[in-house]
Parts: C-alpha cells; structure tokens; sequence
C-alpha cells in the first residue's frame, strides 16, 4: 500500500512539472541573442509562441516569433492584418531556409488566399528582419513601426512547405485555418479566432449534410423498399418514407446554402470536387422531388418508367451523399473519432438493409406460395401437377410477384 502511495506521489510529482513546462514554455525561453522580451504569448496551435516589447509613446513592437518542430523544408510567417483577423490583407514576415544552407527573411503584403508569398513593402515600416533556425525551431526577429493608435492588433501566424526556394500554399484545414486571433500589446490578453464565425459554419456545414444527405436520406430509402413488404405497414410506410426525406431534404438545402456562402467568403480557397458533387447532388435531389408531382398512378401505363427513374436517381443522390461526406471530412479534418462514428452508422444501415432483403424476400415468397396454394385447384394423379408443369409456373409466378413488390417507391 505504501509503494502504490508513493508510486502515486511520484507520478504526481511528474504530471505537475510537466504541466508547469507547458504553461512556461515561452515565460521560461531564453534567447541564445540575450535580447529580453517584457512579454510573452504561447499561441494556442502550430507549436508557435510570440514575444514581443511595445513601446507606446513611439509605436514601435519589436518581436521575436517562434516556431517549433520546423525543418528547413518548411516557410514560417507571422503578419498583422490591420482590417481583419483573416489571412487576406495581412502584413506579414516571412522566413525559411534557403537550399544553400543561409536564412532568407522578408516582408510580404497578403492581398488574397492564392498567394505565392512575393517579397514586398508592407503598410508600416520594418527594421531589424532576421531569422534563425536551429534544434528545429525557427526564431523571426523584426522591429515595426505600427501606423495605427490601437494597443489591439489581429494576428495571424503560418507555415507551409517549399519547393526549392519557393513557398507553397499551406494546408487548408485543421490548425493552418485556426492560426489567427487578437492581442492586447499593453496586457498581454490575447483571444484566439479557433472558435470563429467562419469555424463555426464549416462546423454546421459539415453537420447538416452529413445527417440530411448521409443519414435521413439512407434511412428513408430502406423504409420505402422493406416497409411495403407488410400489408400492415400500408399506407404509413408511404407517409414515413415521405417524411424522411423531404425533412432530409429541406435540412441538406440549409447544409448546402452554407456551404455555398462558405465557399463565397473563402475567395481563393478551393475544394472543386467537393464542390461540384455538391451542386450536382443538389440538382438531382430537387429533379427527385418535383418529380413526385409527376407520379402517374399504380396502374397507368408510364408507372413502371417513372418508377426506374425514381430508383436510379434516389439511389444515385445517396452514393454521392456519402462519398461527399468522406470528402468533407478530409476538408474539415475533425478528430478522428468524428469520421469513424459515421462510418459506424453507414455500416449499421448497410448491415440492416441486408438482413431485411433476406428476410423480406423470405416473407414475400412464403405469402404467394401460401396465396397459390389457396387459389389453385387440388390436383390428383395423372394430372398437371403429376407431370411436373405446375410446380414451374408457381415459382415463376412467385418470383414475378417479388419483382413486383420492390417496383418503384410509390
């Protein structure tokens, strides 16, 4: 009992100084320069920190940015946007290792998402532009000249791969989107933009079609195809199966209509597959529910015609559905547990729509072959039956009638 006590302190011990590191990351740095920065900021995504000294009265922020767990494959950039807290507009310091082994620091004006990060002047002044890399960390030095009165600046930081001494465009997901946020040069407080409008409608993007597309849809078409079965499910399996989907409908045009003004106010950023599936999805869905104001009768002539067209197009809207999702998926890069409980509900519906075609082709066969047995004249030796013409025509009728059942989603 004793050991396991002190088994308990020492890891405790362990726990609390690790945490403690972590909160000191940046309070504790020491630059190898001996420059001293008054404050500090460890930035909440890309392993990055930022210290800095503000000198009101002149306006002048000299700052040291740094960047952990960089290799010299990769750029660095921390810029101010005076207008915005997004990338577009941002005033930036740019730096990387060059293929000669030198560093190579810059300032770059971020007119739009598609930039190549062209050298250039910025809106303020800048003196003093250096970097370091070492133990795979990048340090960017500068001293500006801030035009503006505001104590307040928005922030944005970044990283991105190199082709020879070119850089690339950066990720387009996870952390490399939430790089950016507020900070108070007199106090200190900084706010991250992680939980962000844009964030947020990505978030409900991606949440509205995957349950109105990838799951409602599904759903709805299994009820239409094995609810008909049962004679006691009549006419009700009509009314649920027309509930599911025009719900699912309505919530995919919401998912849809965000994704679309996502995609307005992300110029530069762009996912064309994902977009186009997405459009042509949406096209074949609303084809699918005005054609229901089309729907001839059970008997008339043309039902069998609008029925293949029903199933080819409900089934297509549903293949394309999930494969978008998975597309979303890479796009938005939620934690993994996300995308595999998804995956989980797929294979339960697939898993379900097996066993009920097993059992329902049971359950049919078995009710015409006891309506046949019924309805078909006793037969005696010498007879049809005795010949064996008679057990062929009531498979053939049996099979014609399941066929029959799964006609259409009337």
């Amino acid at each position: 009992m004793a050991g396991m006590l002190e088994l308990v302190f020492s890891l405790s011990i362990l726990m609390s100084m690790a945490f403690s590191s972590t909160a000191q990351s940046c309070k504790s740095y020491a630059f190898s320069s001996n420059k001293i920065f008054r404050a500090c900021n460890d930035l909440p995504v890309l392993n990055s920190y930022l210290h800095w000294n503000y000198d009101s009265s002149s306006n002048k922020l000299q700052i040291a940015y740094r960047h952990a767990g960089i290799t010299s494959s990769k750029w660095v950039a921390w810029a101010i946007n005076p207008t915005s807290t997004s990338m577009a507009g941002s005033q930036a310091l740019v730096a990387y290792q060059q293929s000669d082994g030198t560093m190579r620091a810059y300032t770059s004006p971020i007119s739009s998402y598609q930039t190549s990060m062209q050298e250039g002047e910025l809106s303020f002044d800048v003196s003093d532009l250096s970097a370091t890399l070492a133990n795979n960390e990048l340090i960017l030095f500068a001293t500006l000249s801030l035009s503006n009165t505001s104590t307040t600046v928005n922030q944005v930081w970044q990283d991105g791969p190199l082709s020879g001494n070119a850089p690339q465009i950066h990720p387009t997901s996870g952390s490399n989107v939430q790089s950016m946020g507020t900070l108070n040069l007199l106090s200190g407080e900084s706010s991250s933009t992680r939980g962000s409008a844009k964030t947020t409608k990505r978030n409900i993007h991606g949440v509205l079609n995957a349950v109105s597309w990838g799951i409602l849809m599904p759903i709805g078409a299994l009820i239409a195809r094995y609810l008909k079965v049962f004679k006691s499910a009549d006419p009700a399996w009509f009314y649920l199966h027309a509930s599911c989907q025009s719900i699912a409908y309505i919530v995919g045009v919401a998912g849809w209509a965000t994704g679309l003004k996502l995609g307005s106010e992300s110029a530069g950023i762009q996912y064309d597959a994902h977009r186009t599936i997405g459009i042509f999805l949406f096209c074949l869905a609303t084809l699918q529910v005005f054609a229901l104001l089309l729907r001839p009768k059970v008997d008339h002539k043309y039902r069998f015609y609008w029925n293949i067209y029903h199933h080819v197009v409900g089934y297509s809207v549903i293949i394309l559905s999930i494969t978008n999702i998975f597309k979303g998926f890479d796009i938005l890069n939620p934690d993994e547990k996300w995308k595999n409980a998804y995956i989980g509900v797929i294979v339960a519906l697939a898993l379900n729509a097996v066993w009920l075609e097993g059992y329902t082709w049971y359950v049919v066969v078995k009710r015409k072959s006891s309506e046949a047995a019924v309805k078909m004249p006793h037969v005696t030796n010498g007879s049809n039956g005795a010949n064996g013409v008679g057990a062929p025509s009531c498979i053939f009728m049996e099979v014609r009638v399941r066929s029959d059942s799964f006609t259409g989603l009337s």
